[in-house]
């Protein structure tokens, strides 16, 4: 599948701390250690609404985390999938008289649009659950054999489940009891109640053909397969058993990643399967997440058409904590221009205060589990003491470009 374009990123001289994230698994902040290469797998849209704020604050909480890593010097192998293939897709393209694969490509496309807009980098593969088909369908049947899946006694549809015991770790991402993962299932897509199931929890491998539904030929028999499952197999076929950061969005905890993480450790018996679990926060609207479910999303591509400035978007999102539920606001985005403005208007001075200190302080910020808050707060200081005086270092407001640029991932050439 095709990824969106990248842009250039400016180098700077030097380096920064070692990033530290905070681990869902083990609940503390600690230390990123990639090698010479840092592995990272997010998890892509389901493309049937795309992209909305929650979206994109997930996505841009990834990017920092891929221009930290690149600006200490690792080459960051970046892998992302697209989920287009699901009932969620082909429920949207019924209710719309549309066609699931002509649904699936179009938001996709606007999807790239918008990331492009937002100057998100590309991951290196961007990998569609339907041209990962074959290589799904392959890694079920090895879990089938190694006795780690099984099929439910159902002469009709035995469909494949995913024993939740067969890694022998299940549990460690989350932390949650089993009530809570029984409810979770239920609310994000799962079937708890399904009859023949081992465990309430069992998530879906394989899903047997029915009528009407897509389906694909394997050795399996003709059907699909689960959400989960397709991320482990794009995951593990390009970056390896063990990965540095498996991330995404706080709703992806249970039971996507905790199910990602099993199949894989069940297939490799490598664990952990991430060093990092990474979750962004809930974006809110009117006091309440912003979710398809709910109608009250907000589009970067409404934004956009509003010729709002894509890097005053990523302003707003940058202002509140990555790991922190946060509420879009009207007021947001003034502010977000405000200040967008005001540090353009400094770094197009002739000269300025010495900004090797910014540069440091933005790595500092940065690599305390993405403090954005702080490094906004760092660019905001050294933007006004620049606008105050109005001299002193010719090559200052270069480097705080370049800075900006680099690390927070924002254009301050003048529009």
């Amino acid at each position: 599948m095709q990824t969106w374009a990248s842009v250039d990123v400016p180098r700077l001289e030097g380096g920064g701390p070692p990033l530290r994230l905070h681990d869902t698994a083990s609940g503390r902040i600690r230390p990123t250690a990639p090698g010479g290469t840092a592995t990272m797998y997010v998890c892509g849209i389901t493309p049937y609404d795309a992209t909305h704020l929650g979206h994109a604050a997930t996505y841009l909480a990834f990017d920092l985390v891929n221009r930290v890593w690149r600006d200490l010097g690792h080459d960051v192998h970046y892998v992302q999938n697209v989920t287009d293939i699901d009932d969620p897709l082909l429920e949207r393209a019924a209710r719309d008289h549309d066609d699931w694969v002509v649904l699936g490509m179009r938001e996709t496309a606007l999807f790239r649009e918008d990331m492009q807009a937002l100057r998100v980098l590309p991951p290196r593969q961007y990998i569609g659950a339907v041209e990962a088909m074959g290589e799904i369908a392959e890694l079920v049947g090895k879990l089938l054999a190694a006795g780690a899946a099984y099929r439910v006694a159902d002469p009709e549809y035995p469909d494949v489940y995913f024993d939740s015991t067969a890694s022998g770790h299940f549990g460690y991402e989350s932390n949650y009891d089993e009530a809570t993962m029984i409810a979770l299932s239920r609310e994000r897509g799962g079937d708890p109640d399904r009859p023949g199931k081992r465990h309430p929890t069992d998530a879906l491998l394989w899903r047997m053909a029915r009528p009407g539904e897509p389906q694909w030929e394997s050795d399996l028999g003709p059907g699909r397969p689960g959400w989960h499952v397709e991320c482990t197999a794009i995951a593990l076929n390009r970056l390896g058993n063990q990965i540095d950061l498996n991330g995404g969005g706080s709703d992806l905890v249970f039971p996507h990643h905790e199910f990602g993480a099993a199949h894989a450790e069940a297939f490799t018996g490598v664990h952990p399967f991430a060093r990092h679990y990474v979750h962004a926060g809930m974006i809110g609207l009117d006091g309440e997440k912003m979710s398809k479910s709910r109608g009250n999303l907000v589009f970067v591509s409404k934004l956009r058409a509003e010729e709002v400035d894509p890097n005053a978007i990523r302003l707003a999102l940058l202002a509140g904590h990555y790991r922190t539920d946060r509420a879009w606001t009207a007021d947001l985005l003034a502010t977000a221009q405000q200040r967008l403005a005001r540090w353009r208007e400094a770094v197009a001075l002739p000269a300025g205060p010495p900004a090797d200190d910014l540069v440091a302080q933005l790595r500092a910020h940065l690599a305390d589990d993405l403090d954005t808050p702080g490094a906004l707060a760092a660019v905001d200081a050294w933007a006004a003491e620049a606008l105050e005086r109005r001299g002193q270092d010719a090559g200052a407001p270069a480097l705080a470009r370049a800075a900006v640029d680099a690390l927070l991932g924002v254009d301050l050439r003048p529009r």
